[in-house]
């Protein structure tokens, strides 16, 4: 392979550094050659970890806009707290250096108007990295779907459900955002893990579009109660009034007709789910039972012994790009989608290739957080999605 890259890395926090310590340290396509944090700690950690695994030391800065800047990078990683995100895409747009950025929902609806707006103007190379896109499962019920497996596709539902309340409880003492973001607002505020392989199975941006959208929020019980329980000496959060409703059930309206049903779950004890559906006129997969069920596949009524069946389609409908995967070796986090999709963003930077997640996925799919948050705020009327892709067309 050509010479590596020089990958500058914004944000050296819980996602940042594992990023910097499974991927970018060991990748063959990249050097890190710049970090950003504000604070000290996590730059001189990430500085270290650089110089210990025998690579030279990265220019290090608490100033993001000193890291984007073609003497020191090729390409960036955006992996700061979810308001800072779009700020500072926009910034690498505008300064020409070729971005990637992590997940999470935008602050408000005119980031991902600018979002689009500023990379039609510069055409500076931009990639959403939703990993969750590169799951294995994920990838085998996409090619069921594209070679007509379940039928025409009619609704399909996912969630984001995963116990965080430990990490919002205690991040003042770690440092952690989400904290800020529970206490003030209420919305469906992570959409795109479940959101982002929903969109690709219905075209979403490639002939089909969000259209409208009305989200729903719970009471918020599950942090104070959290609080009371296991940080009774903590004054500040156990008069606090947390603004994050526990469940939030988001319903989305598609152009071709299709419901996308999003769960937001997080501030109550249960164990993880993604809670992936696809359901077709001839057929489902779902993630909770890890099931296939296709029309006349057999008794309905009694159908808990065929659970956990999807390993039985492996074989015939395993993505290309899982079937390479495996042979040459799984790597990376996250069950190897880590690995997956920073390689194919560094690959179309240096190949200069279109991002297969673009500016308008990044828009539609980040847009769901605001504009839930205006459904919720206004008694869970429905709210319009905007058509990000009006100027493509």
């Amino acid at each position: 392979m050509a010479e590596k890259m020089k990958l500058g890395l914004v944000g050296l926090g819980q996602r940042g550094s594992s990023l910097l310590e499974g991927i970018f340290i060991p990748s063959e396509r990249v050097e890190v050659a710049a970090v950003c944090d504000i604070y000290d700690d996590r730059i001189e950690k990430a500085v270290s970890r650089v110089t210990e695994a025998g690579q030279k030391a990265p220019f290090a800065t608490k100033d993001y806009r000193e890291l984007i800047d073609k003497d020191k990078v090729d390409l960036v990683v955006i992996a700061s707290p979810w308001k800072e995100h779009v700020p500072m895409v926009l910034y690498a747009l505008e300064q020409g250096i070729p971005c990637g950025s992590e997940v999470g929902g935008a602050e408000n609806l005119e980031e991902c108007l600018s979002l689009v707006d500023t990379w039609e103007r510069t055409l500076t190379p931009y990639m959403f990295l939703e990993n969750c896109c590169y799951g294995r499962r994920e990838m085998m019920v996409l090619n069921m779907v594209k070679k007509g497996v379940f039928g025409e596709i009619v609704h399909c539902s996912g969630g984001y459900r995963h116990d965080l309340r430990t990490e919002v409880g205690y991040g003042r003492e770690n440092r952690h955002y989400r904290l800020d973001e529970y206490l003030t607002r209420n919305c469906e505020n992570y959409p795109t893990h479940e959101l982002g392989p929903i969109a690709q199975v219905l075209d979403i941006n490639r002939g089909n579009r969000f259209l409208s959208l009305t989200a729903t929020a719970s009471k918020a019980a599950g942090m104070h109660d959290y609080i009371l329980r296991h940080k009774p000496e903590d004054e500040t959060l156990k008069n606090a009034v947390f603004s994050q409703g526990d469940v939030v059930t988001t319903v989305i309206k598609c152009a071709r007709g299709e419901t996308v049903t999003l769960t937001l779950d997080t501030t109550l004890p249960r164990f993880y789910s993604r809670d992936f559906r696809v359901q077709g006129t001839k057929g489902l997969y779902e993630e909770a039972t890890d099931s296939v069920y296709l029309d006349g596949m057999g008794e309905y009524w009694n159908w808990k012994p065929n659970w956990g069946n999807a390993a039985e389609f492996v074989e015939k409908y395993e993505h290309e790009v899982w079937k390479k995967y495996i042979a040459e070796g799984v790597q990376g986090g996250h069950d190897g989608m880590d690995y997956l999709v920073y390689n194919e963003f560094f690959d179309c930077v240096r190949e200069n290739r279109t991002m297969p997640i673009d500016v308008y996925d990044a828009a539609a799919w980040m847009s769901i957080t605001p504009l839930s948050e205006k459904s919720i705020s206004d008694g869970s009327m429905p709210v319009a999605v905007p058509d990000f892709c009006k100027k493509r067309k």
